[in-house]
C-alpha cells in the first residue's frame, strides 16, 4: 500500500521533541487561509474533529487529520510533512521553538493512486 503522507527527518526530530514535552500528539490541516491552511500540531485530543475530517495516515505515530473540503482539493497529491525556521501565527506547539510543518506535495502516479491505503474518518474512530 502507498502511503498519502510521508515525513522527513527534521520532522521527525521536531516531533520527537514536542512529545517529550507534550505526550501523544495529532496534527490537523483545516485548508483555511494564511497559517490556517498549515499543518498544525496539538496534543492528542486537544483539537476537536468534525465527522466530515478525514484521517490520511500517521507521521511519526501521530494521526493527521485534514478537513473534508481540503482534502477534495489534495486527494490526488502524495504529501510529505516537513519543518522549516520561521513563525508562523497559528496555536501549533511548534511555534514557540521559531519553527512551523509545511507540507511539500506531488502528483499520484495512475500505480501510486491504485494502491493507495484506505482513509479514516471520524465516525470509525
Amino acid at each position: 500500500m502507498v502511503a498519502r503522507i510521508d515525513i522527513t527527518e527534521a520532522a521527525i526530530a521536531l516531533i520527537e521533541e514536542l512529545k517529550s514535552r507534550n505526550g501523544d500528539l495529532m496534527f490537523h490541516q483545516s485548508g483555511g487561509c494564511c497559517d490556517g491552511s498549515q499543518p498544525m500540531c496539538f496534543p492528542e485530543g486537544e483539537f476537536k474533529l468534525g465527522y466530515s475530517d478525514v484521517c490520511l495516515g500517521e507521521v511519526a505515530g501521530c494521526p493527521f487529520w485534514m478537513s473534508k473540503d481540503q482534502f477534495e482539493y489534495w486527494q490526488h497529491t502524495h504529501l510529505t510533512l516537513d519543518v522549516v525556521v520561521g513563525r508562523g501565527a497559528s496555536f501549533s506547539l511548534e511555534i514557540p521553538y521559531g519553527k512551523r510543518f509545511i507540507i511539500h506535495s506531488r502528483l499520484f502516479t495512475d500505480e501510486e493512486r491504485a494502491n493507495l491505503e484506505p482513509l479514516r474518518y471520524k465516525e470509525d474512530e
